[in-house]
């Protein structure tokens, strides 16, 4: 059986926590940051845990993780 592949893309994009939950963050920070409140900029700089719905593929994505 040869080894598993990581999705690269994928694997700069989670991080693990100590719990084994998988870490991201929000989207909408990259541009056009001038219409943006000050408050919604700042909300935006932390990371959220992936929803549960979507764990499941991201383990299958990352299987090393």
């Amino acid at each position: 059986m040869p080894k598993m592949k990581t999705n690269r893309a994928a694997a700069k994009r989670f991080k693990k926590t100590g719990t084994g939950k998988l870490k991201r963050q929000k989207a909408y920070k990259q541009h056009i940051l001038t219409k943006k409140s000050t408050k919604k900029k700042r909300t935006l700089r932390k990371g959220v845990m992936t929803d549960a719905s979507n764990v499941k593929n991201m383990k299958k994505v990352l299987p090393y993780l």
